[in-house]
C-alpha cells in the first residue's frame, strides 16, 4: 500500500542507498511554465493578445528567455530532489523541494511492475517505471531511467516480492518469456474495420457537421462538434491500433507478460492469482472469422486488455493460463421462455453455466461478452428482483468480485435462482480456503 508522508525538514541531503533518476529527467519537467502560461493564453486569447501588442520585440525575446531558464531551473530542481531506494522490505520514492513527500511501498503488496517507453523516451534510451500496488488506483512511477536500470530494477522488485532475500534479489535477473501468441499487424487492421464503433464514430464525424451547419450556419459551432467527432473517430481506430500494434503475450515465472505499441512501446504483467474475471468479447462482425477478444478485471490495476485479436481456439488456450485449470464454457442455459416480456428480443443473448471453476455468465445479443469469475474470486453474491421480475418469476443474480466489478446471470427463474445464490456462496467459500497464495513466481 502507498502511504505517503511529509516530511518538516527543508533541503535534506541524499540518504544512503538512494538513487536519482535519469538525468535526461529534467527536460520532463522543464515545459511546466510554458504549459501555465499557454493556459492562460487559451483562456483568454483576447487579453493575450492585447498584451502581447504592448510589447516590444526587445521585451519579448527577454521574456522568452526568462520562461526557458525558468523551466530549466524547475525541471533541474525537480529532479535534483527526487530520489529513491529500495530497502529490505520497501520501495520508497522522495520528491519535493519546500514540501517534502515519501512514498513507502511494501514490496510484498506489489503486483505489476510495468515498463514503459514514449516515443521520445525511446529516442533518448531511457524508460518509465510503473509501480501497480494492491488497494490504490493510482499507480506509483520512477521517471525516466536508463532503459538497462529500469529493466534490471523491474527484475529487483519482483524477486523482492517473490521472497528473494535482499543480497540475492538482484543477481535473479529478468526471467525469461516464453512466447504464447503475437497479433499480426494486417489481422489487429482487419478487425479494428469490422467493429462497428469504429464506423458508428466515423458516421458520426461525418453526418453531424453538414446537419449543424444547415441549421445554423455558424462556423464555430461546426467545429466545435466536428473536432471532438473526428478525434473520437481517430482514437477508435488509428489510435487503436497504434496502441495495439504488435501484440505479444509471452508467459514467465512471474506472471504473463504483455508487450505492444507503435509509437510508445508498452511492457505489461499480468500478476499471477489476481485476475479476478475475464471477458471473452465477440463483436457481431468477428464470427464468421470465429475471432474473439480478450479483457481482464485485475485487482488495482489498470491492465485491462489481455487479447486485442486472436481465434477463439488460440485465444481460450490463453485464458488457460491466466485461470489455471479453467475451461470456458460451450453451452449456455438460456433464461426460461417467459424472459421474453421482459425483454424482448433481447433476452435471447442472455446466458449462464456454472462449473467447478468459475461462475460464467453471458449478455449481448448482437456483441456479446461471457464473463468468467474463479469461485475463489467471489466477494459477496445478492439476488435481486424487481416488480416485472417477481410478476413473471425471475430473478437477477449478481456476483461481486474484487475488483469492484459486477458479473450478472439475468431473468433466472425465481427458483433456479434462490438455488443459485445459496450454492454460489458454498462455492466461493470452498473456492477461497483451496485456492493457493497469491505470490510472485510461484
Amino acid at each position: 500500500m502507498t502511504a505517503p508522508g511529509v516530511e518538516s525538514t527543508v533541503g535534506a541531503g541524499k540518504a544512503e542507498g538512494e538513487r536519482r533518476l535519469h538525468p535526461v529527467t529534467p527536460f520532463r519537467r522543464a515545459w511546466a511554465p510554458v504549459a501555465v502560461l499557454t493556459g492562460w493564453a487559451v483562456h483568454d486569447p483576447n487579453q493575450a493578445q492585447e498584451q502581447l501588442t504592448k510589447l516590444t520585440t526587445t521585451m519579448v525575446l527577454g521574456g522568452l528567455a526568462a520562461l526557458v531558464t525558468a523551466g530549466a531551473l524547475y525541471g533541474f530542481l525537480t529532479w535534483w530532489f527526487t530520489y529513491f531506494s529500495v530497502t529490505d522490505s520497501e520501495l520508497r520514492i522522495r520528491t519535493g523541494l519546500l514540501f517534502r513527500r515519501t512514498a513507502h511501498i511494501r514490496l510484498e503488496r506489489i503486483q505489476a511492475v510495468d515498463v514503459t517507453q514514449p516515443l521520445l523516451a525511446r529516442v533518448a534510451g531511457v524508460a518509465k517505471l510503473r509501480i501497480d500496488v494492491v488497494g490504490t488506483e493510482k499507480k506509483d512511477e520512477l521517471a525516466f531511467l536508463g532503459q538497462g536500470e529500469a529493466r534490471r530494477l523491474r527484475a529487483e522488485l519482483l524477486a523482492r516480492a517473490a521472497g528473494f532475500a535482499p543480497e540475492t534479489a538482484h543477481e535473479v535477473g529478468e526471467a525469461p518469456a516464453h512466447e504464447l501468441m503475437r497479433v499480426p499487424p494486417n489481422k489487429l487492421a482487419v478487425s479494428i474495420l469490422l467493429t462497428g464503433a469504429t464506423w458508428g464514430s466515423l458516421a458520426a464525424a461525418l453526418v453531424a457537421p453538414p446537419f449543424l451547419w444547415l441549421a445554423t450556419h455558424s462556423v464555430w459551432t461546426v467545429l466545435a462538434t466536428a473536432v471532438p467527432l473526428l478525434g473520437a473517430a481517430a482514437t477508435t481506430s488509428v489510435g487503436r491500433f497504434v496502441g495495439e500494434y504488435d501484440w505479444t503475450v509471452g508467459e514467465s515465472p512471474d506472471g504473463l507478460r504483455i508487450d505492444h505499441g507503435l509509437l510508445d512501446r508498452t511492457h505489461e504483467t499480468v500478476p499471477p492469482g489476481r485476475v479476478q474475471t475475464v471477458r471473452i468479447v465477440e463483436p457481431l462482425m468477428w464470427r464468421p472469422l470465429r475471432w474473439v477478444r480478450v479483457e481482464l478485471d485485475v485487482a488495482g490495476s489498470a491492465n485491462s486488455v489481455l487479447v486485442p485479436v486472436a481465434p477463439r481456439a488460440v485465444a481460450e488456450s490463453v485464458v488457460a493460463r491466466v485461470l489455471p485449470g479453467v475451461t470456458v464454457p460451450g453451452e449456455l442455459r438460456r433464461p426460461p421462455g417467459r424472459a421474453r416480456w421482459c425483454v424482448p428480443l433481447w433476452w435471447r443473448g442472455y446466458g449462464l453455466a456454472v462449473t467447478d471453476a468459475v461462475f460464467a455468465a453471458r449478455h449481448g445479443l448482437l456483441r456479446r461478452r461471457l464473463a468468467l469469475v474463479p469461485h475463489a474470486k467471489v466477494q459477496s453474491v445478492r439476488l435481486t428482483q424487481g416488480p416485472w421480475g417477481r410478476l413473471w418469476r425471475l430473478a437477477d443474480v449478481h456476483v461481486d468480485t474484487g475488483a469492484d466489478k459486477t458479473v450478472t446471470a439475468r431473468l433466472r427463474g425465481a427458483e433456479e435462482a434462490a438455488v443459485l445464490l445459496r450454492e454460489q456462496a458454498e462455492r466461493s467459500r470452498t473456492g477461497r480456503r483451496s485456492a493457493p497464495p497469491d505470490r510472485w513466481m510461484a
